[in-house]
């Protein structure tokens, strides 16, 4: 079939001050109706601005200098301001990156889709608003008519996304260029916008061009793909080919670099060393060859072109390689590494459903304990006993009478030893961040406890708290926003020691070179802004304030959430090397389950403010036994094709429910596929599954330990265990 987009030669420059940065340089792709291509890469390395040059949507200074844009055989490239749009969310329209900042805060819903319609279909307004209701309805948003009238922050994240697709719908373009429309999304918002996207496409046979930087995504949504680096197209071919025998090193870094599932956790994450090249004074030759293990002279002087390996699959390297990198990965049954030389096939095979229950003994658990005081020789470090925030809803211009609470945190109880990492996982708004920040003492519980050392913190007054923060210390999601934008480097890094009085100026500033030595940055780092630093650099330097104290114990909130691929592989390892030389314990939140368990020792899976199952990563990932921890697993994209292709549906369903009114009985019910009539009378105990693995649930997916033993008896009705 004819393509519906051609580009031929594609060069995208931007004009600066005083340089000129090549965003695009001389790149060919094509798509056709009902197609889906993919184009990865990292930040930086052109993938949006391709999509911008299509849509002419390029920033100030930003500017095609050479090649063709042609959409159903016309020319974009050479059509008037006026011309390109009639084009631009007619035939053309864009998923943006962020639907947060990309709805205007002003206009209800309904009033921002009909926008598009009124300006290209010519209709009246009540007609653009029957369409805009219908797109609504086409991308699954519960009671369309009635929602019409809500503006983007009374929706959720999932929400907002699929109103941003509806707007790019509504026109019935003929190319979708989604850009990055799942990246802060959790794994279950995420399933659903991309098997939307897919569904879509499929019955309006629009072309779509998916850019990502998560090999995950486009493993089982994309047809091809194309690897971009620094500007450059460096490998296309398609999917199950690419992922199969990839040939640029590039393209391999990219797949070794994400965290699996099945991975060995006692191994060290593959990294790809330093950043992209400045692509206002782009390298010599090839791009890659400054952070390349294969790269030579030739590499350094001549720049490859992409030349086809078959039909299909073209690549641009002088020294190629044939397939992704080997890893280690756990074994079927939990206990040990595959052998050396197990591949991805092997990995595959890992598969929760195959795994058979684990009886081991019924042990004492060991998650949290009512009143418990840390004796001499006793390794728990941290425990969180039974802790509650909620927080108001007021009605009223003057009185603010409370109607309601919202029930962030609802009776959660864990504990953590010393040196160990412990994770919570979960989706967006089930309580996660508040209960790290409870813990810090950011928060005050309602109720409940927090003891450091057998210390309870939440009691504290501010002075004494202010004694304890140094050993209880928090990395926060956004460092951009959590870091002083008008304070240096260096001033921020030495707050925390002016605050507590520790050394002199000249001690102060040792402990600031000696970190910033630790997390990988220059001693020069002190003299410059957080605005100067890329997204990687930026997470090292949050690291880099929380370790300042010297603490026992750091919470990290989705410390890599918002990275690349390559550096977020950098991230990982640095935050395991530094707790193996500093004896940090970590509270890792994260709703990327791949990540906690590469992190974690154990895991507390968490919704709607309470904690339903705990146990080790083989636990939760090779012996699941609630159903929300199963769904969890299962909406893991994974680098992995035909395991992608073969998901025939969305591991969890549905949003998550208001926790201003939490469901009855067992909260999960309400998207739960084996629910009862039981789970909506009451709330399921915590039952003992192997030794410390617990997991509240009425009929689970494993089979517990003797029922009748009172220790498992305990384990379900005490609130302290682990969870409630």
């Amino acid at each position: 079939m004819e393509p519906v987009l051609e580009i031929n030669d594609l060069s995208t420059h931007i004009q600066l001050s005083r340089s000129v940065v090549q965003a695009v340089g001389n790149i060919s792709m094509s798509i056709a109706p009902g197609e889906t291509l993919g184009l990865v890469g990292e930040s930086g390395c052109g993938k949006s601005m391709t999509g911008l040059s299509i849509m002419r949507l390029l920033p100030n200074g930003g500017k095609v200098v050479g090649g063709s844009i042609k959409l159903s055989g016309v020319e974009l490239t050479k059509l008037s301001d006026a011309d390109i749009r009639d084009v631009r969310g007619n035939e053309v329209a864009m998923i943006f990156q962020d639907s947060l900042t990309s709805l205007n805060p002003t206009m209800n819903i309904g009033r921002q889709i009909a926008e598009q319609v009124r300006k290209h279909r010519h209709v009246s307004r009540a007609e653009a608003l029957e369409r805009a209701a219908e797109a609504l309805s086409i991308v699954g948003f519960p009671n369309s008519k009635e929602r019409l009238d809500n503006f983007p922050h009374q929706l959720s994240g999932g929400q907002r996304q699929r109103v941003m697709i509806a707007i790019a719908l509504s026109c019935d373009p003929k190319l979708l260029i989604a850009d990055e429309p799942t990246t802060a999304l959790d794994v279950t918002i995420q399933a659903q916008i991309l098997g939307l996207l897919d569904d879509l496409k499929q019955r309006l046979g629009m072309a779509v061009l998916l850019v990502t930087h998560d090999m995950g995504v486009v493993a089982g949504r994309a047809d091809r793909v194309n690897v971009m680096y620094a500007g450059r197209i460096v490998e296309s071919a398609p999917t199950p080919e690419l992922f199969a025998h990839m040939h640029h090193p590039y393209t391999q870094a990219l797949l070794g670099s994400i965290p699996l599932l099945t991975q060995d956790r006692s191994e060290r994450l593959f990294s790809i060393p330093g950043i992209p090249p400045d692509l206002t004074d782009p390298p010599p030759g090839c791009r890659f060859a400054p952070r390349c293990s294969r790269a030579t002279d030739q590499c350094r002087t001549e720049e490859p072109a992409l030349e086809p390996a078959s039909n299909d699959h073209h690549f641009a390297c002088w020294h190629p390689v044939d397939g992704p990198i080997v890893r280690a990965t756990i074994a079927v049954d939990g206990t040990a590494p595959a052998p050396a030389g197990a591949g991805e096939a092997d990995a595959a095979d890992a598969a929760p459903e195959a795994v058979p229950a684990h009886n081991g003994s019924a042990a004492e658990p060991a998650f949290g304990a009512r009143g418990w005081q840390a004796g001499e020789g006793d390794d728990r470090l941290l425990v969180v006993d039974d802790v509650v925030r909620e927080y108001p809803v007021t009605s009223g211009m003057v009185l603010q009478r409370k109607v309601a609470s919202v029930k962030a945190v609802s009776g959660v109880s864990f504990t953590v030893g010393r040196g160990e990492t412990f994770g919570l996982v979960g989706e967006s708004g089930c309580g996660k961040t508040t209960l790290g920040k409870v813990i810090v003492g950011l928060e005050k519980a309602d109720r409940g406890s927090v003891a450091l050392r057998g210390t309870d913190v939440t009691g504290l007054r501010d002075r004494q708290l202010r004694r304890f923060r140094k050993d209880l210390q928090m990395m926060f999601q956004d460092p951009i926003a959590s870091l002083d934008p008008r304070m240096r480097v260096g001033a921020i890094l030495r707050e925390p020691m002016k605050i507590q009085g520790i050394g002199s100026k000249r001690q102060q500033d040792k402990v600031i070179a000696d970190l910033l030595g630790e997390v990988g940055l220059p001693v020069n780092a002190v003299e410059r802004f957080p605005h100067e630093f890329s997204g990687g650099q930026r997470q090292r330097i949050g690291l880099a304030r929380a370790l300042t104290l010297n603490p026992q114990v750091i919470v990290a909130d989705e410390p890599v959430s918002a990275l690349d691929v390559s550096i977020r592989s950098q991230v990982l390892n640095l935050m395991k090397r530094l707790q193996e030389s500093h004896g940090i314990t970590y509270v890792v939140i994260s709703h990327d389950l791949a990540v906690v368990k590469f992190l974690a020792d154990r895991i507390g899976v968490m919704y709607l403010g309470k904690l339903v199952e705990v146990g080790t990563g083989e636990d939760i990932y090779l012996r699941p036994v609630h159903h929300y921890t199963a769904g969890l697993i299962a909406t893991v994209p994974e680098p992995d094709p035909m395991r992608e292709k073969s998901k025939r549906e969305i591991g969890i369903k549905g949003e998550l429910p208001s926790p201003v009114t939490p469901p009855s009985g067992c909260r999960f019910r309400t998207r739960c596929p084996a629910a009862q009539q039981l789970c909506a009378e009451e709330e399921p105990p915590f039952r003992l599954f192997h030794t410390g693995h617990l997991a509240a649930c009425h009929f689970p997916l494993q089979e517990p330990i003797d029922a009748g033993d009172p220790r498992t008896a305990e384990a379900g009705t005490s609130s302290t265990t682990a969870g409630s």
